[in-house]
């Protein structure tokens, strides 16, 4: 387990790399801050672009997060970022890269507007989504990896919530990434997308739930 000092944040989820490039500005707005703090206090490095500046992900980067955000009031502008996406394309090629939310919108084929005008995306999973029929989706989640991966052995169980109003229109044909439960323990199928390096889903990570239980019964 990643432990940090008494003094220093806790670390709820291990970083899932030592260099970590992250998404930041007005589209990728959301990742929670005890984890950057508990990231930093593990020793991981943490370098940050802005894709609607049209920036790609650090080269030196061993991993890529894209927060969730609000990318589909964003959409033409990021549909027009070929540094960005070209540069997402090329470090997913050999690092992995993971997209919560706005994040794994952005990592689909197309976003849909709410006008229903489709905005070309990175191409790294199999699905479009869509604003055109908003549809809220909220609540605390538990997820569980099906298979191995950087954030942590297949099994690996994590605390988190969903909060979005796009729905998936083409889901594809990739692996899913989480098994998933409501916070009634209720079973909600499997979610998020995998290929390859490249994964996402709607869920925003809070916490490993072993570490979070460890930290209750302290």
């Amino acid at each position: 387990r990643w432990r940090s000092a008494a003094a220093s944040p806790p670390i709820l989820l291990p970083p899932p790399a030592q260099r970590i490039a992250i998404a930041r500005d007005a589209a990728f707005s959301f990742l929670y801050p005890h984890l950057l703090a508990g990231w930093r206090a593990a020793g991981a490095e943490l370098s940050f672009f802005s894709p609607l500046a049209d920036e790609a992900p650090d080269e030196r980067a061993e991993f890529c997060w894209l927060p969730g955000g609000y990318p589909e009031l964003h959409a033409s502008r990021l549909a027009a970022a070929r540094r960005f996406q070209e540069g997402l394309r090329r470090f997913a090629a050999t690092r992995p890269v993971h997209g919560e939310c706005g994040g794994f919108m952005v990592l689909g084929h197309a976003i849909e507007d709410e006008k229903g005008i489709g905005h070309a995306m990175a191409g790294l999973l199999d699905l479009t989504t869509s604003f055109r029929h908003r549809r809220l989706s909220l609540g605390y989640r538990r997820a569980r990896l099906i298979d191995a991966h950087p954030l942590g052995a297949a099994g690996t169980r994590f605390r988190g919530h969903e909060f979005h109003y796009a729905q998936i229109v083409a889901p594809g044909n990739d692996a899913p990434l989480f098994a998933l439960t409501d916070g009634g323990g209720e079973s909600l199928g499997e979610a998020g997308l995998r290929r390859g390096q490249v994964s996402g889903s709607f869920f925003h990570l809070i916490a490993d739930d072993a570490i979070a239980q460890e930290r209750v019964n302290e």
